[in-house]
């Protein structure tokens, strides 16, 4: 028996939730989008957000002792990374930590590179930042996204990347990298001196007895790797604004806590504070059955597409609440998909094609929601499709 609740729909409208913007305009439409969930967080969040409401005065706050301490413990016993205090870095978000990252370590036109399909700010930011962006498209083998070791040591070389910022678990696949993948990438970013950036934001989110290794942990790479997660994707509390690099090189930490500095990047939202450490202390229960959640509404969308749609082809995720969904063997345009899917099926997925050229005819779908919301939602997504 459950000690939370996971099936009752949180009514998000009129909260501003960028998830259900558009709901507010249209009730029929189903929001499946946003990587965010639809289900409350556990009692002691709420309670430490009503004790900080309660008090009355909401100016700054430095980051206390106990904060660092909650990290070290969560990182230690849920991924064996024993990481020590001078090392962790608060900054608000992953993606603003990418930025600081390839400010600090790259100038105005060095070659950045990244993994395609993948989330979008990676691209964006890249480019945004007036540097050279360069993709290495991953390999689909039996029915999961690789990585092409050859050709990502050529894109190195050829391009003379800086810098690789490479997402572990991966977004939107859901692919949980092997230690012995992350070490080969490790060892080509070595072997041509590239800093490697590893966004682990979905680093607690391994699914279907899948091992998830942040790179730290799998050979000695500290002296060339930034390492970026959170909370926040966990146990859904991204609105507190809170993530943190490891950085246990200490050149590449004074480098990028300067450029944080010179961004006024360096302070903390008080709740983003007071999230990070409740969520570690007192969210492994409620994460432990989040996951039970994530696996049966995975495998439901798996059984229906194969069932009713089986030209959708399904990336069984390892880890995240992401599900890959490939439309492409209908023959359809990329622009008639996403018509058939917001105004016909009216449920709102990502466009596939946000993540790479490699995305066109795809879509992705996030399951953390309510199981009615994902039977919904598939159910809708199977009736709108061609015969």
């Amino acid at each position: 028996m459950s000690n939370y609740d996971f099936t009752t729909s949180p009514n998000r409208l009129g909260n501003h939730s960028v998830k259900w913007r558009e709901t507010e305009a249209d009730s029929e439409i189903l929001p499946m989008w946003i990587a965010d969930m639809d289900f409350k967080t556990f009692p002691e969040m709420t309670e430490a957000f009503e004790k900080f409401a309660d008090y009355g005065v909401y100016g700054y706050a430095y980051p206390s002792e106990s904060i660092f301490d909650a990290i070290i413990d969560w990182e230690k016993t849920q991924h064996g990374y024993a990481v020590g205090k001078d090392a962790i870095v608060l900054i608000e978000g992953v993606v603003p930590a990418i930025s600081v990252s390839v400010q600090a370590f790259t100038q105005e036109n060095d070659a950045v590179l990244i993994n395609t399909p993948v989330y979008p700010p990676f691209a964006r930011t890249v480019k945004l930042n007036n540097r050279k962006l360069v993709t290495n498209s991953l390999v689909v083998s039996d029915g999961l996204f690789t990585l092409d070791f050859d050709q990502i040591e050529r894109d190195i070389v050829d391009n003379q990347v800086k810098l690789y910022v490479f997402c572990s678990p991966h977004n939107p696949g859901g692919r949980i990298w092997t230690s012995d993948e992350l070490t080969k990438v490790a060892e080509i970013c070595r072997k041509h001196d590239v800093i490697l950036v590893s966004d682990e934001i979905h680093q607690d989110l391994a699914l279907f007895d899948n091992q998830q290794h942040s790179i730290n942990t799998v050979g000695d790479f500290s002296d060339f790797t930034v390492i970026l997660t959170s909370a926040t994707k966990t146990f859904n509390i991204a609105g507190t604004k809170n993530s943190f690099a490891i950085i246990e090189n200490d050149e590449l930490r004074k480098t990028f806590k300067a450029r944080q500095l010179a961004n006024n990047q360096h302070e903390i939202s008080t709740l983003g504070l007071i999230a990070t450490e409740v969520a570690y202390r007192y969210g492994e229960q409620w994460l432990q059955e989040l996951k039970t959640v994530l696996e049966a509404n995975v495998n439901y969308v798996i059984d229906y597409f194969a069932e009713h749609a089986p030209r959708v082809t399904v990336m069984k995720p390892q880890g995240t609440y992401l599900v890959w969904l490939d439309f492409s063997d209908y023959g359809i345009s990329d622009e008639e998909l996403q018509l058939r899917l917001r105004t016909t099926a009216k449920v709102i997925l990502n466009d596939g094609s946000s993540f790479g050229p490699e995305g066109v005819g795809h879509a992705r779908l996030n399951i953390a929601a309510p199981f009615e919301h994902v039977k919904a939602a598939t159910e809708r997504i199977v009736a709108c499709l061609p015969e």
